[in-house]
């Protein structure tokens, strides 16, 4: 299926939408080569903005599915269902790495510093594999969550500080 992302998102913004959800519909599938490629695509885009794009979107992700607040059981239990489900298909999956993801999101850690540990294709490959499982979990398409993510960075660049 083909999403029509916003005519007047620049080009980058688009390229992320378009890789990122070509990465969760790889991981979805848990189609190994398919994601591997799908990850490059990601990787070669400018990390910083896919990172934000990311984490905005595990963020909105994990507050819709614990709309009454989440707990550290509820990290712990998202991060359990995802790395059980990925080691089945990605053996060697770094699950600290996932855990970077999820605390990174959440603003509890430095995500630059811990993708500088990890490294950013790493990074990514988790936050993808992060963000497949909660949509799973949560029973929903990523085209809504991506638009947010990326409609929230555009306008916290439009809004000038004082």
């Amino acid at each position: 299926m083909s999403t029509s992302w916003p005519s007047e998102w620049p080009t980058t913004p688009r390229q992320i939408a378009v890789a990122t959800d070509a990465a969760i519909t790889a991981a979805r599938a848990a189609s190994g080569e398919q994601f591997a490629e799908e990850i490059e695509n990601l990787t070669a885009l400018p990390f910083e903005q896919v990172t934000l794009v990311h984490a905005g979107v595990v963020r909105a992700l994990l507050e819709d599915l614990h709309p009454d607040g989440f707990s550290g059981d509820d990290i712990q239990d998202a991060l359990t269902r995802v790395a059980g489900a990925a080691l089945v298909w990605l053996p060697g999956l770094d699950v600290s790495a996932l855990a970077a993801v999820l605390t990174g999101s959440l603003g509890l850690t430095e995500m630059t510093d811990d993708a500088q540990r990890i490294g950013q294709a790493e990074y990514v490959r988790s936050a993808i594999l992060v963000i497949a499982d909660l949509l799973s979990a949560a029973d929903v398409s990523p085209h809504r969550y991506l638009k947010a993510a990326i409609g929230e960075i555009a306008r916290a660049e439009t809004v000038e500080m004082p």
